[in-house]
């Protein structure tokens, strides 16, 4: 009777761990919802709404190196929309040649973060817009010659004029900055992630959701949250010799403080962190364990993990690539002089 009653015990136990887990991975993603939520159709911003005009106005703007004093970099340059909307280089590669001090921050899905730049010294993405075309170190233009070339382009006069109907200075620097930002806003890359906070339960696989158990459970969810899977927080990352938001605010208290960058794309968007100093997306998984939460994670959780993290790519929409208005006579000429010194 007794070695009866064991086999009984012993059947019902066995039947407790074959489920145990997909209960488990279950159970977890019915409160998946108070960490993340999925992404909306655009980024909106009532101050610059979104329009055909200006979107399509945006998007030559973005491809267009004539914005450089060089005539030679773009915003594509360093936010390539064929590759995650990165350059994948460890810091860009500015005018001049000039090696940048930060890798360069994704562009797809940027528009719904809450502050822009690791230091977040830019509040949304029209803000953002205006900051590296006059950075010396960067496209190092001058608001100046910027207006100059494109009011000297015809086709640009009359996009501009269509995408701010109404205005008495259509074509100003803020516009540029606002078409551009239009058409970032329009950068959105909905995910099987997204699939499954909407309720598709079959849009991860249980090794996926195993990872996505794990992101919560090991707390990586404190601060990779929200719709951008971070983006929303800033944090202390003491890692290299950057100052982070130390530069911007001067205060104590945030040296090495940086934002929290998103995790959308992250399988495209390497190197990684603010130095591009990491290659392999694994290895920054045990970086952030070790440095963020103090944790030693298992070769195993990295792995779960890292399988998760990749349900975070999300569909690009096809963007043709458009011919650029021509110059003219009057269009100032590119200032290549210090281009390789």
């Amino acid at each position: 009777m007794k070695n009866r009653t064991s086999i009984i015990l012993t059947f019902i136990l066995s039947i407790f761990v074959l489920f145990a887990v997909p209960v488990a991975v279950n159970a977890a993603s019915d409160g998946v919802k108070g960490y993340f939520k999925a992404l909306p159709q655009i980024a909106e911003n009532p101050a610059n709404p979104v329009t055909k005009e200006k979107v399509e106005l945006g998007k030559l703007l973005y491809l267009d190196p004539r914005l450089s004093k060089s005539g030679f970099i773009s915003c594509n340059s360093c936010h390539n929309l064929s590759t995650g909307g990165v350059d994948n280089l460890p810091t860009s590669i500015g005018h001049g040649w000039n090696i940048g001090p930060r890798n360069a921050p994704t562009v797809f899905n940027a528009a719904i973060l809450e502050t822009q730049f690791w230091d977040g010294r830019a509040k949304d993405v029209e803000e953002q817009a205006k900051g590296p075309i006059l950075n010396p170190g960067e496209m190092a233009a001058t608001e100046a010659l910027v207006i100059k070339r494109l009011r000297s382009i015809p086709e640009y006069r009359e996009a501009f004029k269509r995408a701010f109907p109404g205005q008495k200075k259509p074509l100003s620097y803020d516009n540029v900055a606002n078409a551009i930002a239009a058409f970032e806003r329009t950068l959105l890359t909905p995910s099987r992630f997204d699939e499954y906070l909407l309720g598709d339960e079959d849009a991860l696989t249980s090794r996926e959701k195993r990872g996505l158990n794990t992101f919560i459970s090991k707390g990586c969810v404190g601060c990779h949250n929200g719709v951008g899977i971070g983006g929303a927080s800033f944090q202390r990352f003491d890692y290299g010799t950057d100052q982070g938001r130390f530069e911007v605010t001067k205060n104590e208290a945030d040296k090495k403080v940086f934002r929290v960058p998103t995790l959308r794309n992250v399988e495209l968007t390497y190197p990684y962190f603010h130095d591009g100093s990491v290659w392999n997306l694994k290895e920054a998984v045990r970086i952030m364990g070790d440095k963020q939460l103090g944790l030693r994670l298992k070769k195993k959780e990295v792995a779960d993990i890292t399988a998760f993290l990749k349900t975070l790519s999300g569909q690009m929409r096809e963007i043709a690539i458009p011919q650029l208005p021509p110059s003219t006579r009057r269009t100032p000429r590119p200032d290549v002089s210090l281009v390789g010194k």
